[in-house]
């Protein structure tokens, strides 16, 4: 079984700043980490190999420092790394991306085996969209299962997995037929410790480097800017709210959650219709 995870490399969001000039995230200085809802794909991916069998390969598309994130992922216990690097692939939006990536994945099965699985993060902390993962299934042609919050069933043999969807109002069972795309829900698993036997190898390991021309990127005017039709105008940080807080104390003699409730009903005059509607659709 061969099953290939989608990672980024993305800001520490905790550490983000906008510039109150141009309006544009300030990058300079701010540590990178690996995208955390793609650790929760990753770990969940070695977790079916060491149960079946196989290998797991990691990828990302991104700038040469792009590396050490596929080395920490080594470190987790993947077991081989492909970084897609070019300057061809710069200013790359989510169709792009999703172009790139699918195209490197194709280069991957004719490499190293075709992937039964596709695993990705439900988003990243820098986009927050959701689309890449969905938009390398559409052009893989993969079924696709969005939002799993548990893998509850796999079977090799007959080439079909289970998953648990979250979705509005419950939980959905899904079964699917492989190869499939998979994106993972955050806190559905925690990503293990790394062994002092995968950190030594990481450190040695050779992390696969391909450029557009190497992944068989056929037309460069679908990556990057040229294949970005999508323009963010300006970036800005949200003003801060003019309404101090408000002190609720019960009643004496009262129960405080009902005050509070009281107090949101009383701010949202039409919510409590919309909650008993809701209820009664149960």
């Amino acid at each position: 079984m061969h099953i290939v995870v989608c990672i980024k490399q993305v800001p520490d969001s905790a550490q983000i700043r906008v510039h109150p000039v141009t309006n544009t995230i300030m990058r300079q200085g701010v540590p990178t980490i690996i995208n955390p809802y793609d650790l929760f794909a990753l770990e969940e991916a070695m977790r079916l190999r060491d149960k079946f069998g196989g290998e797991v390969t990691v990828l990302t598309m991104g700038p040469p420092s792009a590396e050490d994130s596929l080395r920490k992922a080594l470190t987790y216990g993947a077991d081989r790394a492909v970084l897609l690097t070019d300057r061809f692939f710069a200013g790359s939006d989510t169709l792009a991306t999703s172009f790139a990536l699918a195209t490197a994945i194709t280069k991957i099965g004719e490499t190293y085996g075709v992937p039964d699985l596709v695993f990705t993060g439900k988003q990243t902390i820098d986009g927050d969209t959701a689309q890449v993962g969905p938009g390398i299934a559409k052009r893989l042609g993969l079924m696709q299962i969005t939002y799993v919050a548990k893998v509850a069933e796999f079977d090799p043999a007959a080439r079909t997995i289970t998953l648990e969807r979250r979705a509005e109002g419950g939980t959905q069972v899904l079964k699917s037929k492989l190869p499939c795309l998979v994106a993972m829900l955050e806190a559905t698993n925690e990503i293990r410790r790394g062994s002092m036997e995968n950190a030594l190898r990481a450190a040695r390991a050779e992390v696969v480097k391909w450029s557009a021309k190497d992944a068989g990127v056929q037309d460069m005017s679908k990556c990057g800017l040229k294949g970005s039709p999508t323009i963010v105008k300006r970036v800005f940080a949200p003003s801060a709210r003019a309404e101090k807080a408000k002190f609720i104390e019960a009643p004496e003699g009262g129960n405080l959650a009902e005050a509070l409730i009281a107090e949101v009903f009383a701010r949202q005059p039409n919510l409590e219709a919309d909650l008993t509607a809701l209820a009664r659709g149960f």
